[in-house]
């Protein structure tokens, strides 16, 4: 199947090539930051009227705005099958969201290397510290090392992704949940990756918490949530002091609020919510084989695409791991990843990621901590998105470059860039981001 089955808000945007001519923006950089619904963009447009004070106001829209805030919380902790004792708690993203479990876990953290670093560096400032393993060569040996730390105990609580940031490959919730609750540990999914390719219940999966940002699930408005058992967060320290979680404040003491509200302190993001809200009813509302065949496809020509291309080289974590999702990392031996991305993009057209993907860890156990090129496809994407691809990967191969490239700072640009930008901007590189060097 090679047709999107969502619209987003820039499918149609054309950009400049070196050579003059104007073609189709291709974005195959989901896995960063998946471009907005067109659904989630008319409601955010919808709500604007009415936007005001949330919690905080007796008038009309206040009242509108603390019900969109109040509905959207619940939408999406329904999204992710949330039980009737779990609480949703509202935050700016995945990263947000681990940091605030990390102040709550009142003991120690497993978690494996292979992580992002937002579910790396929390743990280590938990009450409890962190104990981080090693990914064996196969699921199965990965997951025998997972038991062998957990018999030992004292854990807490399991830290797992839902889908690597950078090979798109996940070790099984079921195992990994059941193995740690039959140690007396909790289980946290770091869904970022995973809840935009697949869906996931934690009444279903039994896990104990999810983490996920809106801007991974076409919703780029600023918010994202933490869904779980409400024990440890009604008990942990405020995550922000201030206005909203309290229940009583004096000169002298405070009372706080439970959560939510005890980690929501300040206005709250509303069109954030009612962003993330609106793509999780969209995602819903997907047939979820359908959606699930279209992306096996479409990295099925990928990885078939690329592994035909000489000097090329495909990640991957283990032989035995199941179906990936959209995500697929690549290098071409000779050429520096940031080169091949940023010729891709001004010569084709193709918006790619270059780097170590904020999982320096998991690339240096590969043997790729120079970094590598990451193309990831989305509900948006099609088979014409992969095929541009693929044959801009085969004419950098076969030398058909035009652009004069340079490094300025770590990152690559062409040579006096003269490609026009929009709102009067003029193109320049950009430092490099921390997670690419």
């Amino acid at each position: 199947m090679s047709r999107p089955l969502l619209s987003v808000v820039g499918a149609d945007v054309d950009v400049p090539l070196l050579d003059g001519r104007r073609v189709r923006h291709v974005n195959l950089d989901h896995a960063a930051s998946a471009p907005a619904l067109e659904s989630v963009a008319q409601r955010v447009t919808a709500a604007l009227p009415y936007y005001a004070s949330v919690h905080r106001g007796a008038g009309y829209a206040s009242q509108v705005s603390t019900s969109l805030y109040e509905d959207a919380r619940a939408t999406v902790g329904a999204f992710v099958g949330a039980r009737a004792h779990d609480v949703t708690v509202l935050v700016r993203h995945t990263t947000d969201a681990l940091n605030l479990l990390a102040s709550a876990v009142p003991g120690r953290v497993l978690v494996l290397d292979l992580e992002h670093h937002a579910n790396l560096l929390p743990w280590r400032d938990a009450a409890g510290g962190v104990e981080t393993l090693a990914t064996a060569p196969t699921v199965a040996q990965t997951l025998e090392r997972l038991e062998a730390a957990l018999v030992a105990g004292g854990h807490a609580l399991v830290a797992v992704t839902g889908a690597s940031n950078v090979t798109g490959e996940a070790l099984p919730l079921d195992a990994v949940v059941a193995t740690a609750h039959a140690h007396g540990a909790r289980v946290v999914v770091d869904g970022a990756q995973l809840l935009a390719h697949r869906r996931f219940s934690l009444a279903g999966t039994g896990a104990d918490y999810v983490a996920f940002s809106g801007h991974k699930l076409y919703a780029p408005f600023g918010s994202g949530a933490l869904v779980g058992r409400r024990d440890w967060l009604d008990t942990a320290p405020p995550y922000l002091a201030g206005g909203g979680a309290v229940r009583r404040v004096t000169a002298t003491d405070v009372t706080w609020a439970d959560a939510p509200a005890r980690h929501e302190a300040g206005t709250p993001n509303l069109l954030g919510a009612v962003a993330l809200a609106a793509a999780a009813d969209a995602l819903a509302a997907l047939d979820g084989a359908e959606a699930q065949q279209h992306e096996q496809a479409l990295v099925e020509d990928l990885v078939g695409g690329l592994s035909a291309v000489p000097g090329v080289r495909v990640a991957r974590l283990w032989p035995d791991s199941a179906a990936r999702v959209g995500v697929v990392t690549f290098a071409l031996e000779g050429t520096d990843p940031g080169l091949l991305a940023a010729y891709l993009a001004a010569e084709h057209g193709v918006s790619v990621r270059d780097g170590r993907f904020c999982a320096h860890p998991l690339l240096d156990s590969l043997g790729w901590g120079a970094g590598a090129v990451r193309a990831s496809v989305g509900l948006a994407s099609s088979a014409a998105d992969v095929r541009r691809l693929l044959d801009g990967v085969r004419a950098w191969v076969a030398g058909d470059v035009q652009g004069d490239y340079v490094q300025d700072g770590g990152t690559w640009a062409v040579r006096d860039d003269r490609r026009p930008a929009p709102f009067g901007l003029a193109l320049a590189p950009t430092a490099a981001a921390p997670c690419a060097v």
